[in-house]
């Protein structure tokens, strides 16, 4: 069993304490700005801190791919169409979309790219 990527043991750990019979990790990137503390990818899920909620509160949200309408990199229009330079997704859900930025464009390809294979 490959050991899974990460960047802060602690938000591992929050995953691993979650996990599911079968279930194994794949990668847990430290996200940053507002709102996502980090996004995590099993073999049978997206796990997202979501820091956003009223009172300081925190979520662990768990969405199953098959719940996954879209994944999407994110781009500023001063990169003329290089989506795959960016180090930023979103994951839409139903009526919601989640977005993530990463520290450096490796992690979002790969977060992109775990997905899309999940989804398609």
């Amino acid at each position: 069993m490959t050991e899974p990527i990460f960047d802060k043991s602690e938000q591992l750990k929050q995953v691993q304490q979650g996990i599911l019979p079968g279930e194994t990790i794949i990668a847990v990137y430290d996200c940053i700005g507002a709102g996502t503390g980090f996004l995590g990818i099993t073999n049978l899920r997206v796990v997202i801190q979501d820091k956003s909620f009223v009172g300081k509160r925190t979520a662990i949200t768990s969405v199953p791919y098959k719940n996954i309408r879209s994944v999407s990199f994110l781009s500023n229009k001063s990169w003329a169409g290089q989506f795959f330079s960016s180090s930023s997704i979103a994951v839409n859900v139903a009526d919601t979309t989640y977005e993530a930025d990463f520290r450096g464009m490796d992690k979002a390809h790969h977060v992109h790219t775990v997905i899309l294979e999940h989804i398609t």
